[in-house]
Formats: C-alpha cells, structure tokens, sequence
C-alpha cells in the first residue's frame, strides 16, 4: 500500500546553501570575495537573491567566515530580500567542504532538495536555478549546470617549477568535456551520506556524489552564470548589470 502522506516531487521543499567562508585570494587583498561589491551590492547578497528569486527555494542558509557570521547577518539585514524566503547564517569551517557540511548540519528536516552555491557566482540567472530543481525532484540523486567547452583542452603534465614549458600528454575529446557551475542539486540524503562518506578533499559536492558511485547528470548553464574569481571577471560582472538595468530595469 501506498503512502498517501508523502509529498508529490513538486511539492519537495527546497533550501540552497552558499558557502561563503572563502577569503579570495586571486581577488587580491581586502574583504572576503564574497563581500566585494558589484554595482555597490555585496556579491553575497546578489547571489542570495538569484537563488531566492526561484519561487521553490524556501530557505537560503548562509554559511559565513568562522567569525564573521554577526557581521554576514547584518548584511542580509541591510539588504531588501524576499519576503517569501526564510534566511539563516551559520559559522563555517577551514575548507569549502566543511563549510558545506555545516550548513547541512543546520537544514531543517522538513528539506529534501538541496542547492549548493557558489557565492562567487552572483549573477546565475533564475532559470538555471529551477532547471536543477527539477532535474533533482524528478529523481536525480546530483544535478550540475554545465557548458560546453568554447576551447581545445589539453593535458599536460605540471611543471615542477611555475613557469616553465608543460609537455602536452593528451587531448581530451572537447565535445565530451562540460565546464560545471552552480548551483548544484541534490536529494538531500545523497549530499549527506556523500559528506559523511568521503573525506577527501574534492572541488565540488557532485563529485563526492561520484565517489559513491552514484548517477550525477547535467542540464544546460548559462554563461552569466561565470565564477567571480579574477579582477577581469569583476569587470565583466558589472557589464552584465548595467545590461541587465538597461534591459530588464534590473
């Protein structure tokens, strides 16, 4: 018999959790890259509200610097958010995947769909966010964002010292290549049982998710959706802006 209590995929309650401990230090010195300014908003708070401008993300958890959060939650105090959306700020850890596993630790349990988020990506258009959504309620484990790549990619194996000439040892087939973004979903029990499994250190969650052996798939990113990680990707975030004011009166 059938349990008639348990909510359809589209009634699945969603929270995203942005990690925001990271200090930048491509960026250059100064505030954490998560508070650089973009048209004079932190980068923090645009992306808190890209992921809240989907009307199926109920809660966005902040994960702030160790001793910053005070400091995080004002700055989500200062700024005008939907009201629709409940905001929580907790304490990170040293690594990104700490950070991520604390602000699992305090997802209420009512939450089954999770979005992991970079902050570093401010400007991931709605659309990309509830894509994801869906992927996940529709029964994928892990879903990622993801590009096809515009450039031939090699391998090389590393220089001992920075600066010296590479030897390529292969070119990887570019039309099975994908560049991944976020926000990347997932069934919540899979990110957890991923974050108490693996322990080494991985770049995003999808692929701890990988390490258990478990299906990741993609659906289509956008390239607004771009890592603020350089001076020169500032520049070009403030170009999307002032693109989006003049078209969308964003």
């Amino acid at each position: 018999m059938s349990d008639d209590s348990r909510p359809s995929p589209a009634q699945i309650p969603v929270a995203a959790v942005i990690p925001a401990a990271g200090r930048g230090v491509r960026l250059g010195p100064g505030a954490p890259k998560a508070l650089r300014t973009l048209n004079g908003t932190p980068m923090l708070i645009h992306a808190v509200r890209a992921l809240a401008a989907s009307r199926h993300v109920a809660l966005v958890i902040v994960v702030a610097p160790p001793d910053g959060a005070a400091e995080v939650k004002s700055l989500l105090d200062a700024h005008a958010l939907p009201d629709r959306t409940d905001f929580l700020v907790v304490p990170g850890g040293d690594s990104r995947q700490e950070s991520v596993r604390l602000g699992l630790d305090a997802l209420p349990p009512e939450y089954g769909v999770v979005l992991v988020h970079d902050a570093a990506r401010p400007l991931v258009p709605v659309d990309t966010v509830d894509g994801v959504i869906e992927a996940v309620r529709e029964g994928a484990p892990a879903v990622v964002p993801a590009l096809p790549l515009a450039d031939t990619v090699k391998e090389v194996e590393p220089a001992a010292v920075h600066g010296d000439p590479e030897p390529v040892v292969a070119t990887p087939e570019r039309a099975r290549l994908r560049a991944v973004q976020t926000p990347q979903g997932f069934d919540r029990a899979t990110l957890v049982r991923a974050h108490e499994t693996v322990t080494e250190d991985v770049t995003d969650d999808a692929s701890m998710v990988e390490r258990l052996g478990l299906r990741v798939v993609t659906v289509p990113g956008h390239e607004e959706a771009f890592k603020v990680t350089r001076p020169l990707d500032l520049v070009l975030a403030e170009a999307v802006l002032a693109r989006r004011r003049l078209n969308d009166g964003f």
